[in-house]
């Protein structure tokens, strides 16, 4: 994600407009992404805070294929199946060694669901890991590898297309993707989508925990016409906007001028720490002022934070999935309005269950469906222009030097998985002047600000019940709910592996 945040900055900053090829590949290289990331995020990174995977040795075999069978036309349901499921995983208790199931707590008072449930849910964790396995090739496809495709490049990418050839894209190449997608589509809406209604209504207190700020932010993404400006993309199929106070009658337009990142709280100086820097402007000086062995105390009246905190018109923004969703829904996205209202029909409940932890673990959900029914669409879209006779992958005018401007400067944004990514270059004589991000993980995870604004996270946890602090599984299923990104932080780390300081909010 952060590829196409850095070419599309040197594209904005040089004016480049993109061939169509290079758009749609561009569009179903990121739409798998989305897909992929979403199941694993679910089944193997936030599923586990809401099933108890130790319970699952007491459940009916026969119990969970009924229930299975009740929410789904999914082949893999039988007694027998889930039986298997549950002798694997009883091996791996009775060995004493979990392996991915090691890390969690287990019989917490905070589990709800029954054990069939949970059953279910264990099978289909691990059937995810096959899945998400599979699907993924299309990376292999069009970027060469995963993680880290090696495709993109400035005015373009670099994978050709060529039905006459053997080393490009070609109708063989086109096939296998589609095959890719049908599965894709197939196991978001026969297994993730049904396992995400059959957990929440156990849940539904969560309807009601984890929203914080009910301002959200989208930079919208997936162009569906070629246009050479960041800042007026055209349209987009996901829609850019801002989101105030839950006010979802209005979207107000997005505009990256509007963004500044405070230090205020932040181990990171400016000379005015007072007053916010949009990015182009930005600096990034370390200068850490926390605590130091022995003492253990992190003083949140101060920097406590290598987080700077990003704000939008001055106010804290959630980026991410329900971000994107409550965008979408209130600009009238056809299917995402569909898919919303289906999944809020299901569960008996109206629109303001969105604002909540469980509604960012659906709206995660809800976009993986809408996405996987667009992808086979773009393949066709890429086949029908190949067919046409425009093979054009990329824009070779402004690869001079020469040519390009005096001092320029660009943005280049994307909708990562986990929410709103962009990077802005400031560009002199033909090299970088100044290269600035702003993560998902930024926005969300961001300390206070000069106002004393929270971000995301920490207003998200503000009145969350714990029933044993030693186990804070609340606050996890709320934190989770985001998608935290660890390398979207600064680490101090021992090279020894010693810990090195253990920090006790007060």
């Amino acid at each position: 994600m952060h590829a196409i945040c850095s070419v599309r900055a040197v594209e904005d900053a040089l004016g480049i407009q993109i061939p169509t090829n290079a758009r749609l590949i561009r569009n179903i290289i990121e739409g798998i992404q989305y897909i992929q990331d979403h199941v694993i995020h679910f089944y193997h990174l936030h599923a586990l805070d809401w099933v108890d995977i130790v319970s699952a040795l007491d459940a009916d075999p026969e119990a969970t294929a009924k229930l299975a069978q009740s929410i789904s036309e999914w082949p893999k349901s039988s007694a027998t199946y889930f039986k298997g499921i549950q002798d694997k995983l009883k091996a791996f208790v009775e060995s004493g060694q979990l392996g991915p199931f090691a890390n969690a707590y287990w019989g917490h008072p905070a589990y709800q669901l029954p054990a069939e449930a949970n059953l279910m849910a264990v099978a289909h964790y691990l059937e995810a890991l096959d899945w998400q396995r599979e699907v993924i090739k299309a990376h292999a496809i069009l970027g060469a590898k995963n993680p880290h495709l090696q495709t993109y490049l400035v005015g373009g990418v670099a994978c050709p297309v060529d039905f006459n050839s053997q080393a490009a894209i070609n109708a063989d190449s086109i096939a296998h993707l589609k095959e890719l997608f049908v599965k894709a589509e197939t196991f978001v809406k026969q297994v993730y989508l049904p396992d995400v209604l059959a957990v929440a209504p156990f849940y539904l207190d969560w309807a009601g925990r984890g929203e914080g700020l009910g301002n959200f932010l989208a930079y919208g993404d997936f162009p569906l016409t070629d246009t050479k400006s960041s800042d007026e993309p055209g349209e987009l199929f996901l829609p850019r906007g801002v989101i105030f106070d839950r006010d979802l009658s209005t979207v107000h337009p997005m505009d990256h001028h509007k963004i500044k990142e405070y230090i205020t709280h932040s181990w990171y100086t400016y000379d005015d720490e007072s007053q916010g820097k949009h990015p182009w402007d930005g600096e990034t000086r370390p200068n850490y002022t926390g605590p130091k062995p022995p003492y253990d105390f992190l003083n949140t009246d101060e920097k406590y934070s290598w987080i700077k905190a990003p704000r939008y018109d001055d106010k804290p923004m959630e980026v991410g999935p329900l971000a994107r969703m409550l965008v979408a829904y209130a600009s009238g996205h056809e299917r995402v309005k569909y898919w919303v209202d289906a999944a809020l029909s299901a569960l008996n409940a109206g629109p303001e269950v969105l604002f909540s932890t469980l509604g960012r673990t659906a709206a995660r959900c809800i976009e993986s469906v809408v996405m996987s029914e667009q992808l086979v669409k773009w393949v066709d879209e890429l086949a029908a222009n190949a067919g046409s006779g425009d093979l054009r992958i990329h824009e070779l005018e402004h690869w001079d030097p020469s040519t390009w401007p005096v001092e320029t400067q660009g943005w280049g944004w994307t909708e990562a998985p986990r929410g709103a990514l962009a990077h802005w270059v400031h560009i002199k004589d033909g090299k970088i002047e100044n290269y600035q991000a702003v993560v998902p993980s930024t926005w969300n995870a961001s300390p206070r600000d000069a106002q004393g604004q929270m971000g995301a996270y920490e207003a998200s946890l503000i009145g969350t019940p714990i029933a044993d602090p030693e186990k804070p599984i609340e606050v996890l299923r709320t934190i989770h709910s985001f998608d935290p990104c660890m390398a979207c932080a600064v680490h101090i780390l021992d090279p020894n592996g010693r810990e090195y300081v253990r920090i006790r909010i007060v």
